[in-house]
């Protein structure tokens, strides 16, 4: 296998609709394409893939999805499972390009995935790249403002190298899978991702809940906190800049347990800069007043039916004992034998033959052939749950 190159041209960039139809047709005829994006996600409330990276017949192309609206050329090629598309920590990348463009993807090689199936301790690109071809990346650029225009020559030249070396990388792990015979496995995993859905973005009015240090609060205090929440949600989409930018989480908590009356107090407050407090002081103050005056809001509680009983967590428990002894065997993390959802669902269906374990959602072939004997063993094995103390009359 011949070792990658450092590039030595500056990559083609993609401005055009006639140069996006030159590269697609070209790119229709190859058997892979390393594939990246970049999105706004720390500089807008509603982020968007602002930069779409691509390398196939030795030529790093990045495609400008700001100058060039309409990306239909490439939802036939991503939908090819006969070109291998390979990413590495595709997630991200998936749900960015299915939300943005409704792409669907087939074919698909993660990179990622493949060095935690293999057992790497590190699975970072730049770890990776560093380990087997002594690449080094520079991070310098990964928090920039991809939906800034002009890029900087130096900016394209970091987000090239993201998939730069992606197709060699990926034939090494490939021969690494084939060695430990865990192919099928990988492609079960690939072949789940690509069935990756995007959620849209919704505002969540009762999320203040999920605020560390929100439980701890007073009633008062969540009140205020809510008020806050709200507002500062209202101000992000306003100005198109992610709710963190506006004023932070643990800002809000400590302005809920203060609760100052004027600018001069907020001022004092950690994370309420001289900045914030300019812009947006008037607005906090005001939401601190309903707070101040409304009524505390409710804790929403789930309900019964979705807590697991007694009998489900103890079959969770004994298969999570199972899943780690497997995962130590085999020298990868836990998720990478089964997930904890996957875990759960187990439990909650409580298969008793092999046969069975076809209802459990994401339990593919391969894993159903590799542990289903045992799972079932485990499960068939499991103590009886404890039995709650009945109450006298």
């Amino acid at each position: 296998m011949p070792e990658p190159t450092p590039p030595v041209s500056p990559p083609v960039v993609v401005t055009t609709p006639q140069a996006l139809r030159q590269m697609a047709a070209r790119l229709r005829k190859a058997p892979a394409v390393a594939v990246d994006t970049e999105a706004n996600s720390l500089y807008a409330y509603y982020e968007r893939v602002c930069l779409i990276q691509l390398t196939f017949d030795q030529t790093d192309y990045v495609v400008d999805p700001l100058a060039v609206t309409d990306l239909s050329a490439l939802g036939p090629v991503f939908a090819n499972p006969a070109i291998e598309k390979v990413f590495h920590a595709a997630e991200y990348d998936l749900i960015g390009l299915k939300r943005d463009y409704q792409f669907e993807f087939a074919g698909l090689f993660d990179t990622m995935i493949a060095s935690r199936i293999v057992g790497r301790p590190a699975v970072g690109l730049a770890a990776l790249l560093e380990e087997r071809f002594g690449v080094h990346l520079n991070k310098r650029w990964q928090r920039a403002d991809w939906g800034r225009r002009p890029l900087p020559p130096e900016q394209l030249a970091y987000a090239r190298l993201d998939t730069h070396y992606l197709l060699p990388l990926r034939d090494a792990l490939l021969a690494e899978l084939r060695t430990l015979g865990r192919e099928e496995e990988a492609r079960e995993e690939f072949a789940r991702l690509a069935r990756t859905t995007p959620t849209p973005h919704e505002f969540d009015p009762q999320g203040f809940w999920r605020i560390k240090g929100a439980r701890d609060l007073s009633p008062r205090e969540v009140a205020v906190l809510r008020e806050l929440y709200l507002y500062r949600d209202q101000q992000a989409r306003r100005r198109n800049r992610p709710p963190f930018k506006v004023f932070s989480n643990a800002a809000m908590v400590r302005v809920s347990q203060v609760r100052p009356r004027d600018r001069t107090a907020l001022v004092r407050i950690k994370g309420m800069s001289d900045y914030v407090v300019r812009r947006y002081g008037n607005g906090i103050l005001k939401a601190i007043s309903r707070g101040l005056h409304a009524r505390p809001p409710q804790r929403r509680r789930p309900s019964n039916n979705q807590r697991p009983d007694e009998a489900t967590l103890t079959r969770f428990e004994v298969l999570k004992a199972w899943r780690k002894a497997r995962a130590q065997e085999r020298g990868v993390d836990t998720d990478v034998v089964l997930s904890n959802a996957t875990l759960m669902a187990l439990a909650r269906h409580h298969p008793r033959t092999e046969d069975e374990l076809t209802a459990v959602p994401d339990l593919g072939d391969w894993k159903r052939r590799e542990y289903g004997a045992e799972i079932i063993r485990v499960l068939r094995a499991q103590p009886k749950p404890r039995q709650k103390p009945r109450r006298r009359p």
